[in-house]
């Protein structure tokens, strides 16, 4: 990877590594449903103007768009509202890497390797760490299960991208910004039933800088640009050079809620982040390390 390419990859990472704590500012203000329904909105408003539609049918976008996005972040809001610490959730949000092999073998049968399993079950054993840990935390369990749940989306979304990509339709960036027209209604629809008119209007009509950044910063810099760039780097480069990089991005959403939140991480947890951190490793590396290791044996 060239130069000016790992400046971007860095850019990346710390975007959407940082994304977490510019939720949690958003939801300071804004009610969950409130805030993933005004982001969808805004990206679609200001991305129609720069993509063109994709040639996915709109079944399909309807799926793609109500578990990758709307099912994803509605989990991921709440579960910072319900007492999910921003750092922990970066973390624990990559449960999405276990979910997508799971969902894979059972909803697409596609075969699974023995490292795989192993990983999978260290990644597990690293967040039943990190779940079962109640003193000195923060962290509620109903946060905790949210967070995982909102992982499941996204694994959902991940098998919806790969079925929409095997039919030779659209699963790029266009994907992303024409789908994002979808998950605004039933964000808006949770918002009435559960936070009532008032309050909704409440969100619009007296929205503060504050808010409105964190859309800006939500919308613009970790989908639009964030994705647009992740896209330039796998059109360069090899999905497995690329892919790894997301292990940064809880590093980057762990340090910043540190920094910027006053987040505190108990001794127990971190165990249970390096526990998962190892499992993702092994997910991601696994294949080649043990291509490396027959080629040195013969």
């Amino acid at each position: 990877m060239i130069r000016k390419d790992m400046f971007l990859a860095l850019f990346i990472i710390v975007a959407w590594g940082f994304n977490f704590i510019v939720m949690r500012w958003g939801l300071d203000e804004l009610t969950p449903m409130m805030l993933g329904g005004l982001r969808f909105l805004v990206i679609g408003m200001i991305g129609c103007f720069f993509f063109s539609r994709p040639n996915t049918p709109l079944l399909w976008c309807i799926g793609y768009a109500l578990s990758l996005n709307f099912g994803q972040f509605a989990f991921l809001f709440s579960a910072m509202s319900f007492g999910m610490p921003a750092g922990l959730a970066s973390l624990v949000l990559q449960s999405q890497a276990i979910f997508t092999l799971l969902f894979a073998i059972l909803l697409l049968k596609e075969a699974v390797r023995p490292y795989q399993v192993l990983a999978i079950g260290i990644a597990i054993g690293g967040l039943a760490v990190i779940g079962l840990d109640n003193e000195d935390t923060t962290m509620t369990a109903l946060g905790f299960g949210l967070t995982l749940a909102a992982g499941s989306s996204w694994a959902l979304g991940n098998i919806f991208t790969k079925i929409i990509s095997r039919k030779g339709y659209d699963a790029n960036l266009n994907l992303i910004v024409w789908s994002s027209w979808i998950p605004p209604i039933p964000f808006f629809l949770c918002a009435y039933f559960i936070d009532g008119g008032d309050v909704m209007w409440s969100n619009i009509t007296e929205i503060s800088f504050k808010s409105i950044a964190s859309l800006a910063y939500l919308s613009l810099f970790a989908t639009l640009a964030g994705y647009g760039l992740w896209s330039y780097l796998l059109s360069r480069y090899p999905a497995a050079t690329v892919a790894p990089l997301t292990l940064g991005v809880p590093v980057v959403g762990l340090t910043s809620a540190e920094i910027f939140l006053s987040e505190t991480v108990s001794a127990m947890q971190w165990a249970g982040i390096f526990i998962v951190l190892l499992g993702l490793m092994l997910n991601t590396f696994g294949g080649r390390w043990l291509k490396k290791v027959s080629q040195q044996a013969v």
